[in-house]
């Protein structure tokens, strides 16, 4: 079946890389194959970056080969599932969306994390933004170049207009509106009983619980829209959907 593009943006931005541009430029491609909607991208924004290695993030920005394809008719059910540390989905303009991180609190490690889980401890990709080397897009790089996004892509936002920004994996679409979009996790009070200690700050995922509430979104940061149920982007934590009401495309697997 002939594919029918939905939207195809090349040559929109370059991107600054430790104080130079990239040699390639932004290049995404949204196409409906069937009932999937497919991107295809080089993961290069269409904005300027933070300089990238930093004293937070040692990695250089490198074009990558990203193709992943979701339902374009997503069924929502009672259960959520899990999300990893990887992406949950992906912006409009090709950047993956991974707001998890694979660190953990590490006191034997110079670097005070490390991919050891054992602390129980997980760093909160925003709430340690400065600690991992996150930019003013809210984004970083992983070891192999890739270029993704922890908080709401800021300069990224008017990609296609209105409210879009993104699909999760599992097909429901993420939108962003501002504060008129409510997150239903609250910060815990008190101390940490263990690990790190100190005061709750939202260092650690942790840190925080979902406790919902009238107005809210649901724990996947999910809600109503125009009539449809589709996830959010929000201000604070937890900033993109951690779990799935959808069943998550394999494609996005290893990304």
């Amino acid at each position: 079946m002939a594919k029918r593009f939905l939207i195809l943006v090349a040559g929109a931005g370059m991107a600054a890389v430790a104080g130079y541009a990239t040699a390639a430029s932004n290049w995404v491609e949204i196409s409906e194959r069937g009932n999937q909607i497919c991107i295809r991208s080089n993961s290069i924004p269409n904005h300027t970056t933070g300089s990238f290695p930093n004293r937070g993030n040692p990695h250089r920005i490198r074009p990558q080969n990203i193709n992943v394809c979701v339902t374009a008719s997503p069924r929502k059910t009672n259960r959520a599932r899990g999300a990893g540390p990887g992406a949950i989905g992906i912006a409009l303009n090709g950047v993956l969306i991974r707001p998890g991180t694979a660190d953990y609190w590490d006191p034997r490690s110079p670097r005070g994390h490390s991919r050891d889980r054992s602390s129980g401890w997980n760093l909160e990709g925003m709430g340690s933004a400065r600690t991992l080397g996150i930019d003013s897009a809210n984004a970083h790089v992983d070891n192999r170049g890739t270029y993704h996004y922890h908080g709401k892509p800021i300069s990224a936002l008017k990609t296609r207009g209105g409210t879009q920004v993104g699909y999760a994996a599992d097909g429901f679409e993420i939108h962003y509106v501002g504060g008129r979009a409510k997150s239903g996790y609250r910060l815990k009070s008190g101390t940490r009983p263990s690990g790190p200690g100190g005061k709750y700050d939202g260092s650690y995922v942790e840190d925080w619980v979902y406790v919902g509430g009238a107005g809210t979104l649901d724990q996947c940061n999910g809600g109503m829209l125009n009539g449809k149920y589709v996830y959010f982007a929000t201000n604070t934590f937890p900033f993109y959907p951690r779990c799935f009401f959808g069943r998550p495309s394999r494609s996005f697997r290893g990304l």
